[in-house]
């Protein structure tokens, strides 16, 4: 596929001299392909699951919610599509330190709401602090946890969590706004990787309209992006979304419009798709991939995916809250019988917590990795494991993961002797309310997408302390202090090398401890109708729904 968005400068990820990083203007690499011009027409159909929570950025850090977010919102910065690397083709015109530590955010001017309002410093600032206020409940706080005053806005919990009183304050003190189009953010600590950060849904502005209604604007959001909400989301159907024409970015929308269709079943979507009712699925249902290039030819997609799959442990259960168990269990996983026999060989079993696609990843990072029945069944016994009791397997309905914890789950009968309980029924929506809350009384799967290109995003988001779910992603509830400090030191590095040396060190204790067992990472299939061209699905796993062009 040829990709016509315009490019500008890459920003750096290290430190040289003055931390300067800003857009230096750009050039069209692919002008010929057929949405370079945008605003060509017509309307194209997308699959989607059911969003866990209405769409507000703040509050959205999941698949399906995150690809409608996507199209109606533009961050900071942006990710190049063939890269992976931030770009200034968003709202930032440049975002500068001198010592990583305190960072001057300047705006372009001219860009705008949906409703018309301008998208200025005070936008960010406003919606940085509501997600980051505890008492808001959003699920991305912690990506605004290293900013100066975050702990303030945090209210005093007793020891189960519990909130026990109000914060300090609603307004961290390391934001200030300097004018329309600046803003300032201080940092707890030096992160020279920062501004990479600052492209994922968390940073994302809010207009006024917001804070007047939250609970409506999640319903019919409105965003800065190329596309419009100018009706409500319908749970279990979806949306349609219209093309924003005052879009203030470099990249409009193609079509006219983009329908989100909301399925409860992959294999229905991927029916619909074969019979012309959809137009573009993202991912395919594992049983199909064989046969789908041969099927759709060029309209076949694969992307490398800034991706993995893991097996998730429940490390507040009696059962597994040794990690010799949680290691046992890993070692007793075939990863490659069920990539070559399941996947067809579209999955390449992992060997680090930390994806192939960013810095840091090492092949031989994870012992715990490797078939080894003998030592993980003497790490069961060691650690005086029930095997008489069978264990609980669960994942969410309807999105093909069933033959593959199947496949797992007859590996450890086979390999240690465990009876095991498909824990399959639940909806995707259902699903993860109930892992965030502590609810899995088993192993459980576990999926994550970058939100931008730092290996420190396949490990904080994940397993610092700072992510425990429900606020964050730490869905396994591992917590360790040398752990969290790694990754802090990382953050702080005067250089890649000293930083992915820390993040490296930081996975070591992972290894050890195992909250997760990371199985495979993923090649990712999608397809497409013939009504439709420059379909572009990017390693965070998004459709680039302002790329796609109608043409049937």
């Amino acid at each position: 596929m040829k990709l016509s968005k315009r490019r500008s400068a890459l920003l750096a990820a290290g430190l040289s001299g003055a931390l300067l990083l800003s857009a230096c203007g750009g050039s069209d690499d692919s002008g010929s392909g057929e949405g370079s011009g945008g605003g060509e027409g017509g309307s194209f159909s997308i699959y989607i699951g059911e969003p866990e929570n209405p769409l507000i950025p703040g509050n959205t850090s999941e698949t399906e919610g995150g690809q409608v977010v996507d199209s109606l919102w533009t961050g900071l910065i942006e990710y190049d599509t063939e890269t992976n690397a931030a770009a200034f083709t968003g709202v930032a015109e440049s975002i500068e330190s001198d010592d990583a530590t305190t960072w001057t955010v300047t705006l372009k001017d001219g860009w705008t709401f949906h409703d018309g309002s301008p998208v200025n410093a005070q936008s960010f600032v406003d919606a940085w602090n509501y997600t980051a206020y505890s008492p808001n409940a959003q699920g991305n706080s912690y990506f605004f946890s290293n900013i100066v005053g975050y702990d303030e806005l945090q209210a005093p919990t007793d020891a189960d969590g519990n909130p026990t009183g109000e914060p300090a304050a609603n307004a961290m003190s390391g934001l200030q706004v300097v004018d329309d189009l600046t803003f300032t953010v201080q940092l707890s600590s030096p992160y020279a990787q920062w501004p990479t950060t600052t492209g994922y849904t968390a940073f994302y502005p809010l207009p006024p309209s917001f804070f007047e209604d939250p609970a409506g604007f999640g319903e019919q959001p409105v965003g800065n992006g190329p596309f419009q909400a100018e009706e409500a989301f319908v749970p279990g159907q979806g949306i349609t979304l219209t093309r924003y024409d005052d879009y203030g970015g470099d990249q409009p929308a193609n079509a006219d419009s983009v329908d989100y269709v909301v399925y409860a079943e992959l294999d229905t979507a991927y029916t619909d798709l074969q019979g012309g009712n959809l137009d573009i699925v993202d991912t395919l249902p594992p049983d199909a991939i064989a046969s789908a290039e041969s099927e759709f030819g060029d309209r076949y997609i694969e992307t490398e995916q800034g991706d993995i799959t893991s097996l998730g442990f429940p490390t507040y259960d009696a059962r597994f809250a040794d990690p010799n168990v949680r290691r046992a269990f890993s070692m007793a996983i075939d990863r490659e019988a069920i990539t070559e026999a399941i996947f067809s060989g579209t999955r390449t079993p992992a060997t680090s917590f930390i994806s192939p696609v960013v810095p840091g990843h090492r092949d031989d990072a994870c012992d715990a990795c490797e078939l080894d029945v003998d030592e993980a069944n003497r790490l069961l016994d060691e650690a005086g494991f029930d095997r008489s009791q069978p264990v609980d397997l669960w994942f969410n309905a309807g999105a093909g993961h069933d033959a593959w914890m199947e496949a797992i789950g007859n590996q450890l009968r086979e390999n240690l002797g465990i009876e095991y309980v498909l824990q399959g029924n639940l909806d995707f929506s259902e699903y993860l309310p109930l892992r965030d809350a502590k609810g899995m009384t088993g192993p459980f799967r576990d999926g994550w997408i970058m939100d931008y290109p730092v290996a420190e995003n396949f490990l904080g988001p994940i397993y610092s302390t700072a992510a425990l779910a429900p606020a964050g992603s730490n869905t396994s509830f591992y917590s360790n202090p040398e752990f969290d400090a790694l990754l802090q030191q990382g953050n702080a590095a005067a250089d890649d090398e000293d930083a992915i040396a820390a993040y490296q060190a930081a996975e070591d204790l992972l290894v050890r401890d195992m909250p997760e067992a990371p199985l495979w990472y993923r090649l990712n299939q999608g397809a497409h109708s013939e009504r439709v061209d420059n379909v572009i699905i990017n390693a965070f796993g998004r459709i680039e729904a302002a790329e796609v062009t109608v043409v049937g």
